[in-house]
């Protein structure tokens, strides 16, 4: 072994709370060679993204159970809300300061020696290795052929930059700002981050280490689930081409096969309604050839009769080849609607073929030490004295139909310091000095609650963009403490720290942003900001 210190690195989890996250840190936390062989991350960031409870923000859910591994290796959690695995490891390695970022699935396994490899792997870099892939074993039965769904996770073992087990360098991340969070799904978002990496002149390898990535039990109906991953396929086009698939490495897909599948169906129904038997029988029969001939293609790799559980399997395939050609079709359809922004479209799901990060459309902003002078636990209007410029600041952006929303903790209720109708009253205040403002979002509670509103969980920040319509990635977090900032994080939106005496500076060092005054931060944001089409909101204009 090399006497050569070891890299540092952060590694990155994100979950929805699967009960194999332990069993990951088991096995981290048991990698040979103990603490004191250099080998082990520098930082650890655990990303829950277990959606809220009923949506609501402001409900204390129930922590992490992260076990004694995740105690000894001094993890730490970040509240992301249910937002995909994108915008999860985002807010992840946006919460490290390492050189490198190790993101690895909350279901795999790390190997006897997979931490000596990974120091061999970044220590072997060369300067322009933007990230390294790890090897996938995904382990299978030997005593019968694998399911659908067992095979389906095999190929995750020759899929390219697959984030199961992939570093990434800081730099590289940084420069392409990190994951696209207009992919909702663990699919192609990997894809896509590899594809920009590699454009922005960063080489991508393999590396030496191998983890092992067990099947997860799977519910039926997941073959028919996964089929809105073309939706996904639809953004991927958009974002970068015909030619993506050949670029990404992903195989061709089906979907031309079942298009044709689809087509041959509307053929039957439109014979039948017409009341010619004879084009509803030729429409039927090409669409019963083909639907047999994808079960035919599932069944034949898998359990054969005799074999437990072919009678379910071959249930289970039976019924879902019917089905998924219309699923992966209708799910095709709603994706080019969302990239391209047909009517009927959800607004929040548009992506478009504009690159990543999109304009930023929105500036939220935190109350006491911001946009006014702090006065602990104030409840008196008359108290209230605006920072310098801001209402200047505001004006600006008002003028531009930036929408503008508040983001403030104000534990005093909490602690029985202040009424609702004090901060109301302070609110009231603020707006009739400073301009509108499109919405406010106050948390009410103190630390000890564990809601997940207050900052710098992310909470009033999502509340914020949801009020105004527009995604979190579209809007900026402008406040005077750490908290801001990791709320911002926590909900992808882009922070800015305005320092005051009571922000310390280790706040101040970690910040990705800091600017001397409001009217500086605004300034800072200016060639980011975009008026969202289409709004004259609150908020916007005075």
């Amino acid at each position: 072994m090399s006497d050569a210190p070891a890299t540092p690195y952060a590694v990155v989890v994100p979950t929805v709370g699967r009960p194999s996250l332990q069993r990951l840190f088991e096995t981290l936390d048991g990698q040979a060679g103990g603490p004191w062989s250099g080998h082990r991350p520098a930082e650890v960031v655990v990303a829950d993204d277990r959606p809220t409870t009923h949506g609501r923000w402001d409900v204390a859910d129930r922590p992490l159970d992260l076990g004694a591994a995740g105690d000894r290796l001094h993890a730490r959690v970040v509240r992301t809300g249910g937002r995909g695995p994108a915008a999860a490891r985002n807010a992840g390695w946006r919460s490290t300061s390492s050189p490198w970022v190790v993101f690895l699935d909350d279901d795999v396994e790390l190997p006897s020696g997979w931490a000596e490899l990974l120091a061999a792997d970044l220590g072997e870099a060369w300067p322009r290795t933007g990230g390294i892939q790890g090897r996938l074993h995904v382990p299978l039965p030997d005593d019968r052929r694998p399911t659908d769904a067992e095979r389906g996770t095999a190929g995750l073992q020759d899929a390219a930059w697959a984030t199961a087990d992939m570093a990434y360098r800081r730099s590289a991340l940084e420069e392409v700002s990190g994951f696209d969070e207009r992919f909702p799904r663990a699919y192609r978002e990997d894809a896509d981050l590899a594809l920009r990496v590699r454009d922005a002149g960063w080489d991508l390898v393999r590396g030496t280490r191998t983890t092992v990535h067990p099947v997860r039990p799977t519910a039926d109906g997941a073959s028919l689930r996964a089929q809105r991953g073309n939706r996904d396929d639809a953004t991927m086009r958009a974002l970068h081409g015909p030619a993506w698939r050949e670029r990404a490495a992903t195989g061709r897909g089906l979907l031309r096969r079942h298009a044709v599948t689809v087509a041959a169906a509307g053929v039957a129904a439109a014979g039948a309604l017409a009341r010619r038997p004879a084009v509803a029988a030729a429409g039927a029969a090409a669409w019963a050839g083909l639907t047999l001939d994808l079960l035919r293609r599932r069944v034949v790799p898998g359990p054969r009769p005799g074999d437990e559980g072919f009678g379910a399997e071959l249930r289970r395939m039976a019924w879902t080849s019917a089905a998924i050609p219309f699923a992966a079709v209708g799910h095709r359809i709603a994706g080019e609607a969302a990239v391209r922004g047909w009517p009927g479209a959800r607004a929040g799901s548009r992506a478009g073929n504009a690159p990543w990060p999109p304009p930023l459309a929105a500036v939220l902003l935190d109350r006491d030490g911001t946009l006014v002078h702090d006065v602990p636990y104030n409840g008196d209007p008359d108290a209230v004295r605006p920072t310098t410029g801001a209402r200047e600041a505001l004006d600006a952006l008002r003028t531009r139909g930036v929408l503008l929303g508040v983001v403030t903790n104000q534990s005093g209720v909490g602690r029985g310091l202040l009424t609702r109708d004090q901060v109301a009253a302070v609110d009231a205040r603020v707006e009739e000095l400073l301009g509108p403002f499109g919405t406010w979002q106050v948390c009410p509670h103190t630390p000890e609650h564990g809601c997940a509103c207050r900052k710098p969980a992310p909470g009033l920040v999502l509340a914020a963009a949801a009020a105004l319509g527009v995604p979190p990635w579209r809007c900026a977090v402008i406040g005077d403490v750490g908290a801001d900032v990791r709320a911002a994080v926590a909900a992808g939106a882009t922070p800015v720290l305005v320092p005051t005496p009571v922000t310390r500076q280790a706040e101040v060092e970690a910040a990705p942003l800091v600017a001397p005054d409001l009217p500086a931060a605004v300034g800072a944001l200016k060639d980011r900001l975009v008026a969202p089409a289409g709004r004259a909101r609150g908020g916007g204009a005075a």
